[in-house]
């Protein structure tokens, strides 16, 4: 669990001073009963309080709000966030018809997205049947960096059953879900020496494969450039389709910020998503579209929206 204290210095310096520490989680708290409590802020402000500590819990947010906080924060046209890591959410402003507020945030979930028109292919359909919630999170098993190794595996693994892509026999730990991490991936894709060294070194150290020709390994790096373009031209799709919704695609200037480790760590997915959603947007239109990392990511966000927070509370109890 990531803790974060800060002294906010105002427009010139936002933070001026931020104290960061990782505090691990008891194995007890990480499990726990199938029961939905509904009144977590008030248990959690509870908690606070027994234990003695000047405390109170104003709101709880996700990363991909937190990030659009902090966005908004440093540019008002910030007008949707996207968390692209091992998982995938993203959030947008919409303006209010019925609420005290002229704005609303809209938290997504995109991940739950479904659709015919998804590409999906005999190895998503495969995955999904075999994860944890299958029907559920489409759109994040075909994008996210906690699926797109494992896709990739189960191609090479049909190639290498059907083809012998490594020799006559199936390397074994190629048959183990999830055995291929998104940074492997990652780094075999973005290998650009001539004979394809990381491949051949990921290949050893992930599946136990010794020995695999140039051709082999050409046709590793071309199954992760596949699955990478697709992903993240369908999270392009997703960005663009929030600006129509919103209905900023022509002479309005939109900021999306990004943040996870997919987007900031993987160069080629990163550069497929800017080039799709400028491909989608045409050469007239791409310019009213700017993407940005996450301006020190959720937390920063966070520090804003508890400082405002607190600020609105200590205002309305002096006048009170």
């Amino acid at each position: 669990m990531l803790m974060l204290c800060a002294r906010l210095g105002g427009k010139s310096k936002p933070i001026s001073g931020l104290h960061r520490e990782e505090i691990p989680v008891p194995n007890i708290v990480l499990t726990g009963s199938s029961q939905v409590r509904k009144g977590l802020m008030k248990d959690l402000s509870r908690a606070l309080k027994k234990h003695g500590k000047k405390m109170h819990v104003f709101a709880l947010v996700d990363d991909t709000i937190g990030g659009l906080a902090g966005g908004r924060y440093y540019n008002k046209d910030n007008v949707a966030a996207i968390t692209l890591g091992m998982s995938t959410n993203a959030a947008y402003v919409e303006p209010a018809q019925q609420s005290n507020s002229n704005e609303l945030i809209i938290s997504m979930e995109w991940g739950n997205f479904r659709s015919s028109h998804l590409p999906l292919t005999p190895f998503d359909t495969s995955l999904d049947a075999e994860s944890s919630n299958p029907g559920s999170g489409i759109f994040e098993k075909l994008i996210s960096g906690m699926y797109l190794g494992e896709i990739v595996r189960r191609v090479l693994l049909k190639m290498a059953q059907e083809t012998a892509l490594f020799g006559s026999n199936v390397p074994p730990k190629l048959l183990t879900p999830y055995s291929l991490r998104s940074p492997d991936m990652a780094a075999m894709h973005q290998d650009t020496s001539e004979d394809r060294e990381v491949v051949s070194e990921k290949l050893n150290e992930v599946f136990g494969i010794t020995s695999s020709s140039p051709m082999a390994r050409e046709f590793v790096a071309e199954v992760c450039d596949i699955v990478t373009e697709r992903g993240a031209r369908l999270a392009g799709a997703g960005i663009v389709s929030i600006i129509k919704k919103l209905g900023r695609i022509e002479n309005k200037k939109s900021v999306v910020i990004v943040e996870g480790g997919l987007y900031e760590h993987y160069r080629i997915f990163r550069n497929y998503l800017h080039s799709s959603v400028w491909e989608m947007l045409g050469n007239d239109l791409s310019d009213n579209v700017i993407i940005e990392h996450s301006h020190g990511g959720s937390g920063t966000g966070a520090l804003f929206l508890a400082a405002a927070a607190t600020y609105t509370h200590k205002n309305s109890s002096d006048s009170s």
